[in-house]
């Protein structure tokens, strides 16, 4: 096979005669050469392409961190929620310990000012090392704190509510248990025990003490209690009986008038009468009984307990 060839410089033509062979030659001279570009142009593609890959590579560790940035939010969301639960819970101890102050000093009748629980308690004292600032407190420590402040809170508010308890226990013991006389103003004209009867002059059992007045002064309860009788019984005259439970009932006799009824509640010191003679007696004065557990009593030691 021959092929013409045409030079630029002399336009002088040229045959050449390629055999089989030669051809083959050029065939692999021109595969080596695409080779060659196509490689080329693989690497030269690929360095290209590093900034997209970077670029994704990037982006994930992007979605990564805003992940972990949605979770701390979360955590720091639920922690903080958590702190206004348990800020409550102390707010509310705080609440009911300054009620309970409050009633304690009422009872204990203190002094104005000795205790305030409106304000924080004084304290004081020098700097430990001045100028130094201390540790901030870090969050673990914080929610120990409040951990201990609630538990001691817990603890105080306990002991404070037994400490009503017990005093509201005395006081109401105190205004059942009969003390004092059952007159503001007046004498003792008889005492209990075997007397000479006033009536008859013989040697007789007397079941309360009588205590002398001004007709139409006031008699009073020596105790808290309920009214069981209010009228006329035989040998008291005008009588008034009251039950002050544990036990106790109190009677007072010869009224010249009632001023409670049956079922009346009555407080220590609370007028239930007024002074008379009515009934067996010789002149205004009370007849005043102490009952114990169905038993009469000597008056004059509830009577002397009051002093």
């Amino acid at each position: 096979m021959s092929h013409v060839l045409i030079t630029n410089r002399t336009g002088k033509t040229t045959r050449l005669h390629l055999g089989v062979v030669e051809w083959l030659l050029i065939l692999i001279i021109l595969s080596a050469g695409f080779g060659a570009v196509f490689y080329y142009g693989m690497q030269h593609g690929s360095q290209e392409a590093e900034p997209d890959v970077m670029v994704l590579v990037m982006q994930k560790e992007l979605n990564k961190y805003q992940n972990e940035l949605v979770n701390l939010q979360r955590d720091s969301e639920e922690n903080m929620s958590a702190l206004a639960i348990r800020l409550g819970e102390v707010k509310s101890h705080v609440i009911r310990l300054d009620a309970l102050g409050q009633r304690l000093i009422e009872k204990a009748k203190l002094e104005k000012g000795e205790f305030d629980f409106d304000n924080s308690p004084a304290q004081g004292g020098p700097e430990a090392t001045p100028g130094a600032r201390g540790a901030a407190m870090s969050v673990p420590d914080f929610l120990s704190a409040l951990d201990d402040l609630s538990k001691k809170m817990n603890n105080s508010s306990l002991q404070l509510s037994v400490l009503e308890s017990m005093i509201m226990t005395r006081e109401l013991h105190d205004e059942v248990y009969p003390t004092g006389r059952p007159i503001k103003r007046g004498w003792i004209s008889s005492y209990f025990g075997y007397r000479t009867d006033p009536f008859n002059g013989r040697r007789a059992r007397h079941d309360g003490i009588d205590l002398a007045g001004k007709k139409g002064s006031e008699v009073i309860s020596v105790a808290s209690g309920v009214i069981t009788w209010a009228g006329k019984r035989y040998g008291y005259g005008n009588l008034v009986e009251i039950n002050h439970g544990n036990g106790y009932v109190t009677r007072y006799g010869h009224n010249e008038i009632i001023e409670v009824k049956v079922g009346d509640t009555v407080k220590k010191g609370e007028t239930i009468a007024r002074m008379g003679s009515t009934g067996r007696s010789t002149g205004p004065h009370v007849h005043f009984e102490v009952h114990k557990n169905g038993r009469v009593v000597d008056p004059m030691r509830y009577v002397r307990a009051s002093r």
